[in-house]
């Protein structure tokens, strides 16, 4: 640990919340992850696991200032997440529509309770996290950016 001392002019909250972030901020992410990839197992999902992510990147933003963040995950990445997210869930509906109808299951079923059971389930749960995730850090970081009538 540095000895240093604290600047009142630097960016983000104190020594001991940037501390905790590091050793948390990471966790939250994997957690964010697993909610998503498991969501058809369990309580949760992509919307849930979605919200997880992003507040990882709002944990970041919060505790160092919104550098340190854009550098984690940058507006143009955000929104090409946001967009992917978008793509993968049409396709999968469309896909299904070849086979018969919207959003045809054209996957195999699997064995129940395991990771690869449900389908295209997981998969609409991907799009579905990689949409809400960064949709709501573009949402917040566009607060952020755009805040009005305030000092910096």
């Amino acid at each position: 640990m540095s000895n240093k001392p604290i600047k009142s002019n630097e960016k983000g909250m104190t020594l001991i919340v940037k501390t905790i972030t590091r050793f948390t901020v990471g966790l939250i992410l994997l957690f964010g992850i697993y909610i998503v990839l498991h969501g058809h197992l369990s309580p949760g999902g992509g919307f849930a696991g979605g919200v997880i992510i992003a507040l990882s990147f709002i944990h970041l933003m919060l505790a160092f200032g919104k550098e340190v963040a854009l550098k984690k995950l940058s507006q143009s990445m955000a929104s090409f997440f946001e967009s992917l997210g978008a793509i993968i869930f049409i396709s999968i509906a469309v896909l299904g529509f070849l086979g018969g109808y919207f959003f045809l299951n054209f996957l195999n079923k699997g064995e129940a309770f395991q990771l690869f059971s449900a389908g295209i389930i997981p998969l609409a749960n991907i799009a579905i996290g990689f949409k809400v995730g960064a949709g709501l850090f573009a949402v917040l970081l566009g607060l952020v950016l755009l805040k009005i009538g305030g000092k910096e």
